[in-house]
């Protein structure tokens, strides 16, 4: 008995420490800083607010512009969309000037680029004028783009990357919304100070981000990248989970960064990793096969996330939902509003489910409902245009349709995009292959957005639809063969996922011919 008892002592003596270790070192499931964390990811997200504010006021500006510049349709598709163009310039900028000066003060670059674009527009007196206040604000733009999901995704913890990551996508749909409401409220105006005082208005976030800006931290990936390991170490025990999360993630950063993980030092000598030459040369020309796949795959989102029409539907509602019968001004900014709301409140559900149940089951699903939504409008409009007197029921079948659209857009391929693309490329090539990819995404917006009331001439608005939905469905084969799961990966060990360009068909080969083994 006396034999017994000493055995169960020693056994809960062995068993307390187990017990203790299983706790200390488990991943919490509550992080600690997460407020602190969110504020980041919030002010930094907040830049994409100049993307989305443009996009939804110029939607309803343009009704105004055109009848006060006097411009062609032509001219109309050309001031809408030539923006996503000049965002090239500020997409590639960007990379260079992230990696120089860091990734907080190239967020303040962007807003103070963009207040300028703002105020250049809120005092255009003509068409020409008007142009270059849409060239500085694209730059700008370009910049937000670039910068801020790379800033977020290299500021958080793992166990809450995707949702802070797609506050960028929240942001954008917030920006719309605020474009749609600010449409609507100058829109009692006369006509030739509505329009001014719509775009203009995009100044006053530029001045509120630009100065929240400053209070961010920078991101402790940059600081390693210039040798400042204290500083880096400090940030990182702020954002992370844990003190054993910072050590591991500064530990992962300074292997990339090779640096020996043995290194104490506050500050370290690092060889300049920023020579644009061979950063081009490592990523495009000679790339290893894991980051070829990465790229295709951090393009290929970019790309098919544009190319299913969205800019259409953001940039050009009224228009829409003038060819679906609504004929008042006033119903059409109101229904405009309801497309803002509508994306605005699917892109907080995708957000919160984004690390919950992964990248790959939001995006495949959300492509499967735009592209129901979009056969679904074509067909809606096609009967209304042939049609040779008011069908209420297919009026309503189309704002159904496009608020179905954005919802399904907005619960997985708007905010996956961005997510995707900011965390699956390596530390040193980061900043520069999210720049190709943003330059992809603006340049494929900007075809789309610019051909947009063409399209509709040649081969009817519900015949452009129909063209978007063939899009969509080839999109939604690259995402599923294309694009492996990264929820819980951390960034430093995301290079493993890539390197087999057929993926997802490999592995479906490989099941069939085990299974034929078999039989």
């Amino acid at each position: 008995m006396i034999g017994m008892a000493d055995r169960k002592t020693e056994n809960n003596a062995i068993s307390e420490p187990q017990k203790s270790n299983i706790v200390d070192f488990d991943p919490p499931k509550k992080p600690k800083n997460n407020s602190y964390v969110i504020a980041c990811a919030v002010s930094a997200s907040m830049t994409s607010v100049l993307l989305g504010y443009d996009f939804g006021v110029i939607s309803g500006a343009i009704l105004y512009i055109k009848e006060d510049l006097k411009i062609t349709d032509v001219q109309v598709e050309i001031l809408v969309g030539i923006l996503n163009l000049y965002c090239l310039i500020g997409s590639f900028a960007a990379g260079r000037t992230s990696d120089w000066i860091g990734r907080r003060y190239t967020i303040v670059v962007a807003q103070a680029i963009f207040f300028a674009g703002a105020i250049l527009m809120g005092f255009a007196t003509s068409y020409a004028f008007l142009m270059v206040g849409r060239f500085v604000a694209g730059i700008a733009v370009g910049y937000g783009l670039m910068v801020a999901p790379v800033y977020t995704a290299e500021i958080s913890p793992t166990s809450s990357r995707g949702f802070l990551t797609s506050f960028t996508e929240v942001f954008i749909n917030g920006g719309i919304l605020l474009g749609y409401v600010s449409n609507y409220a100058f829109s009692k105006l006369p006509t030739h100070l509505g329009w001014r005082m719509m775009l203009g208005a995009g100044a006053i976030p530029a001045i509120i981000i630009g100065l929240l800006a400053l209070g961010m931290p920078e991101s402790p990936r940059w600081l390693v990248m210039q040798g400042r390991l204290g500083d880096a170490k400090l940030v990182l025990d702020k954002i992370s989970d844990s003190k054993e999360e910072a050590e591991i993630r500064l530990a992962g950063i300074k292997r990339v960064a090779g640096i020996s993980e043995d290194c104490i030092d506050n500050v370290v000598p690092v060889p300049k990793q920023s020579d644009g030459k061979y950063l081009w040369k490592d990523l495009i020309l000679h790339p290893t096969p894991s980051v070829r796949h990465a790229l295709i795959a951090a393009v290929g989102i970019h790309f098919f996330q544009q190319v299913s029409g969205i800019a259409s539907i953001v940039l050009y509602s009224p228009r829409i939902f003038e060819k679906a019968g609504i004929t008042s001004t006033n119903d059409k900014l109101l229904a405009t509003v309801a497309v803002g709301f509508a994306k605005t409140m699917f892109i907080l559900v995708g957000t919160f489910l984004l690390d919950k149940i992964g990248r790959r089951p939001l995006l495949l699903s959300s492509i499967t409902g735009m592209i129901i939504s979009l056969a679904t409008l074509g067909i809606g409009l096609t009967i209304i245009e042939k049609s040779d007197q008011k069908l209420m029921w297919a009026v309503a079948l189309c704002i159904a349709t496009v608020l179905a659209y954005v919802s399904f857009f907005s619960i997985g391929v708007g905010p996956v995009t961005w997510v995707y693309s900011s965390e699956i490329l390596p530390l040193r090539l980061r900043s520069h292959g999210v720049s190709i990819a943003v330059a992809v995404s603006t340049s494929t917006s900007a075809v789309i957005s610019m051909t947009f009331l063409s399209l509709g001439k040649w081969i009817t608005t519900g015949g452009a639809f129909f063209l978007y939905t063939s899009f969509a469905i080839v999109s939604c084969f690259f995402f599923y063969f294309m694009l492996p799961e990264t929820q819980g990966r951390t960034l430093e060990d995301m290079e493993g996922l890539f390197g087999n360009l057929g993926w997802k068909l490999s592995k479906l080969m490989k099941k069939k011919q085990n299974e034929g083994a078999a039989m």
